[in-house]
């Protein structure tokens, strides 16, 4: 009897390790992505767009053969103090990499985070520069706050778009903040005419009959929003209340704008929008990733999702010529990835951008794109 219950241990044990070792080795054949960003709550649109985007992406690059990726993402509901909780967990859950957050208030606090523990981060959309500032682990694949507030300026002045300027945004907000900050420091290199600057906060940002009545008096009749596409959906709605007739201009934050609930998207028509992706282009990988993803999604995927889609294929791209592999810890990836984007010989060709490139700070360098809203659609605007 004892020899018999000696054996059945022995026999459990090796099932025990069997499995156990099974996992193991299934946990080291893939590299374990983190991604963050919101999912619920106001900023809802940009987080589910980079998630869904992040997860078909996946499946795709995994089906390409090399290094297996799998993905694993957290709500912050746009919240920084949320966002580093998620980050913590992803942690917990052994992430390697992170391609995310989403929104830069966010971005910022967990960069700080990740640069302590020396993960490799590659953000869709988390564009404030100081998500990036003195951190080498850290990099953009969207456009700056500094490169949107710059080449908006550039592009109202070189296409002659306006002779009188108000400008709105968020002075409680880093990303409204900054892209505001270059736009004013261009417009004046530029002679750029501003008429009227107003702000608001994110306690103040449901009423604009103030700034609106200002801006008309000052004789503004093209209006430049950094900026978020809820406030400007009520901005557009309230102007149009008082028969105030705007051009507008905005940025990435604007993208979102005709799928709010109950907004007159005629109101839109006309509105221009600075970004490196347009749903209507007709080149073949954009036809193909609209494509695809309107087939799994049922939805038509905005610049979030382009640069979260364009995150995980330059992730592979670099992991591939890095000699990166998923049995390695999150450290030795971060050292190699690191010195893989920066350079000089790596580019990286997507959905947002041709050729890109990355800089030591972790800016990425591509061409940004006007878009202009017109029937209800976003439609490309030669330069």
């Amino acid at each position: 009897m004892k020899r018999f219950l000696a054996l059945a241990l022995a026999i459990v044990m090796s099932v025990m390790c069997f499995v156990s070792c099974g996992k193991d080795e299934e946990a080291s054949d893939t590299l374990m992505i983190g991604g963050i960003g919101p999912i619920t709550g106001g900023a809802a649109i940009y987080g589910q767009a980079v998630k869904n985007a992040l997860e078909m992406a996946v499946e795709e690059v995994n089906a390409l053969g090399g290094i297996q990726f799998s993905i694993e993402f957290q709500d912050d509901v746009h919240d920084p103090e949320t966002s580093v909780n998620a980050y913590g967990k992803l942690m917990d859950d052994k992430m390697q990499v992170l391609l995310g957050p989403v929104t830069s208030a966010p971005g910022a606090a967990v960069a700080a985070e990740a640069a302590a523990d020396n993960i490799f981060v590659l953000t869709p959309s988390a564009s404030s520069p100081l998500v990036i500032k003195n951190k080498t682990n850290v990099f953009q694949m969207c456009f700056s706050d500094d490169n949107q507030g710059i080449a908006s300026a550039d592009y109202i002045h070189q296409n002659n778009l306006a002779e009188n300027i108000a400008i709105i945004y968020n002075n409680g907000d880093a990303y409204s903040t900054g892209i505001y900050e270059k736009f004013i420091a261009r417009a004046s290199e530029l002679g750029l005419n501003i008429v009227y600057t107003g702000t608001f906060t994110d306690q103040s940002d449901s009423d604009f009959s103030v700034q609106l009545t200002e801006a008309k008096n000052a004789g503004a009749e093209f209006m430049f929003l950094p900026i978020y596409y809820t406030p400007i959906s009520l901005i557009m709605t309230q102007a149009k209340d008082m028969n105030y007739d705007l051009t507008y201009f905005g940025v990435d934050g604007m993208d979102g704008l005709l799928t709010v609930k109950n907004f007159d998207v005629s109101l839109a028509e006309g509105a221009y929008l600075l970004t490196p992706f347009s749903a209507d282009a007709q080149d073949e990988l954009t036809v193909s990733f609209v494509n695809n993803y309107k087939n799994r999604y049922n939805d038509i995927p905005n610049q979030f999702a382009a640069d979260a889609y364009d995150c995980v294929y330059a992730l592979y791209a670099a992991c591939t010529k890095a000699g990166v592999t998923a049995d390695m810890s999150s450290d030795e990836i971060c050292e190699l990835l690191k010195k893989q984007f920066a350079a000089d010989d790596f580019t990286f060709t997507g959905l947002t951008g041709e050729n890109m490139t990355w800089n030591e700070a972790g800016e990425v360098s591509k061409a940004p794109m006007a878009v202009i809203i017109k029937d209800g659609t976003y439609v490309s605007v030669a330069e």
